[in-house]
């Protein structure tokens, strides 16, 4: 099975001065980003939608799982700040499954490290751009056979 790691979309500037920044939702890019991973993803037909509790990553996968009639479930481990070890746990339960989960640019490039250091192959280009998914594949028991990186273009 497959999992797909999606990086939030375009949510305007952070402000870590701001107590309700976590609050903060996608802007226009965003929803667009957002209407196009939906378009993308519902043709692997996941089996569940998982996103971390902010609401920008929320705002992101919703169109994907309404279109697939599935609810988003708010995991903590997804969350920014997250450790890398409680969301390896999250991807290791996971991996025979079809997921997508939507995290933020601190976890992704965390889990997508730790995969690499057991053996995944990374062709091409990587990144994590907001808006980006990485499709991981052929788990085998430890990590994950191939990682693509691909940036959705708005």
């Amino acid at each position: 099975m497959t999992l797909y790691l999606v990086r939030h979309g375009s949510a305007g500037v952070r402000d870590d001065r701001d107590p309700h920044d976590a609050d903060r939702p996608l802007d226009e890019t965003g929803h667009l980003q957002a209407e196009r991973l939906a378009d993308w993803l519902r043709h692997e037909s996941p089996t569940a939608v998982l996103s971390s509790p902010l609401l920008r990553c929320r705002q992101t996968v919703e169109p994907l799982a309404k279109v697939m009639g599935l609810d988003v479930v708010v995991e903590d481990d997804l969350a920014e700040g997250t450790s890398i070890d409680d969301a390896w746990g999250l991807v290791e339960r996971l991996a025979g499954s079809s997921a997508v989960l939507c995290s933020h640019g601190d976890v992704i490039p965390e889990v997508i490290s730790r995969a690499q250091r057991r053996g995944m192959v990374v062709p091409g280009k990587s990144g994590c751009a907001k808006g980006s998914v990485w499709t991981l594949r052929h788990w085998d028991g430890d990590t994950f056979a191939t990682g693509i990186y691909t940036p959705v273009r708005v």
